[in-house]
């Protein structure tokens, strides 16, 4: 290995890691809600709890992030999470395990997951430019890291979870935070961009998330992005965190069958984000991208509600999984291409942030679908309001900006 490529090859790995344990607790939590209380409600109340302070915590931190660096928010962030995720376990274990003492930890994962998340983000430029390596190269080996872990994550935490339960199952989520905390000490360098500021120089914080917040509104593609995935997300969360497992249990499958669907559909995309990254900068980028989120939406959900035979489940799942793979290697170029180096903390952060606004109510809306109208009328709502999203590009001004490739 090239000595000026070990940070890339650290926070890939890292990413490798905290994303897998990540996929892990995105089933276990809602799992062992599910187990229970037996209430959909409860379950997308669950996930509301964790993400809204997720996302609030992300977006907060990205003037910390620029002020203090990438690297050490990550640390910190990574160490509180590992402790907040062996947390659970450790009260099911004393027999103290009920809704008031896991939503209060759940909540507390939630608030360090999302700026030890918005800083390896943040990495991203830095470990590029030090490898000499094409941003969008870069973006999509990211994203087929991404897709591989949370493959990996998704059938291991279905093993898992049939296996011992949702709770010992979340002892493996701490590991792998503990696991990307020491690579990203041990292999990714001190000093970075979002240190080299002299302390005279450093915004304040409210200024400083002020110029990122105007820089991100008066940008007419990203503003265009953030909206549609802000939108796809709360519905991406509403079929993950309570339709497919209530679908699962309904049916008569167990933990391990949504975890090998998950994966199924992760390993589709990771061939996706990888054919992604060979082919990225030949792609025709708005073309791909509405094509791709076309195919990653509607059938997934059309097919579930109709309760098609197992194989063509898996066989919709494969397609849309493949589409999906090809989103967010360019919407990372997209990101990191149109942003100034010094902005990229507070601005990414900010960007993640609105992105993933909406899916803190996501398994809210599943919840109260299914309890309304049950789980096959809900999944056929959710899917068409899925299809009006992703029409979106074909009218919207904005998304016609994004062929354009800004000057250095």
């Amino acid at each position: 290995m090239k000595r000026h490529h070990r940070p890339f090859f650290a926070l890939t790995a890292a990413e490798l890691l905290s994303i897998s344990g990540t996929r892990l607790s995105a089933l276990a939590i809602p799992w062992l809600v599910l187990s229970v209380t037996g209430s959909p409600v409860w379950t997308g109340l669950a996930g509301l709890v964790e993400m809204l302070p997720y996302v609030l915590a992300k977006a907060l931190a990205g003037p910390l992030i620029d002020r203090m660096g990438a690297r050490r928010i990550a640390l910190v962030c990574d160490g509180m999470s590992a402790f907040a995720a062996a947390m659970i376990p450790v009260l099911q274990l004393f027999h103290l395990l009920t809704m008031a003492s896991l939503l209060p930890v759940v909540f507390i994962l939630g608030c360090f997951r999302g700026p030890s998340d918005a800083a390896k983000q943040a990495m991203v430029p830095d470990v590029a430019e030090q490898g000499g390596l094409p941003l969008e190269r870069v973006t999509g080996v990211i994203a087929s890291v991404e897709r591989l872990a949370s493959t990996f994550g998704a059938a291991v935490a279905g093993a898992l979870i049939a296996a011992f339960g949702p709770g010992p199952a979340l002892f493996v989520n701490a590991v792998t935070f503990l696991l990307a905390l020491l690579i990203v000490s041990t292999f990714i360098p001190v000093v970075s961009r979002n240190t080299v500021l002299p302390p005279e120089k450093r915004a304040a914080y409210l200024g400083a998330f002020r110029e990122g917040w105007r820089f991100l509104r008066g940008d007419v593609v990203l503003r265009a992005t953030v909206l549609m995935v802000a939108m796809t997300n709360l519905l991406d969360q509403a079929f993950q965190a309570v339709l497919l497992p209530v679908w699962i249990r309904q049916s008569g499958y167990g933990p391990e069958m949504m975890g090998a669907m998950l994966a199924f559909f992760m390993g589709a995309s990771l061939l996706g984000a990888a054919m992604a990254a060979v082919m990225g900068e030949k792609m025709p980028r708005l073309a791909v991208y509405t094509v791709a989120f076309l195919l990653a939406g509607l059938p997934r959900f059309l097919i579930f509600a109709v309760n098609a035979p197992v194989l063509a489940l898996y066989a919709v799942l494969g397609i849309s999984g493949f589409a999906s793979g090809f989103l967010n290697p360019i919407l990372a170029a997209i990101l990191f291409e149109r942003i100034p180096k010094r902005l990229l903390g507070r601005v990414t952060s900010l960007n993640a942030a609105l992105c993933w606004s909406l899916i803190p109510f996501g398994g809210l809306v599943g919840g109260l679908l299914t309890d309304g109208v049950g789980v096959d009328a809900a999944l056929f709502v959710v899917g068409l309001v899925y299809l009006a999203v992703t029409l979106s590009p074909l009218f919207l001004r904005g998304f016609r900006e994004i062929e354009r490739r800004p000057a250095p």
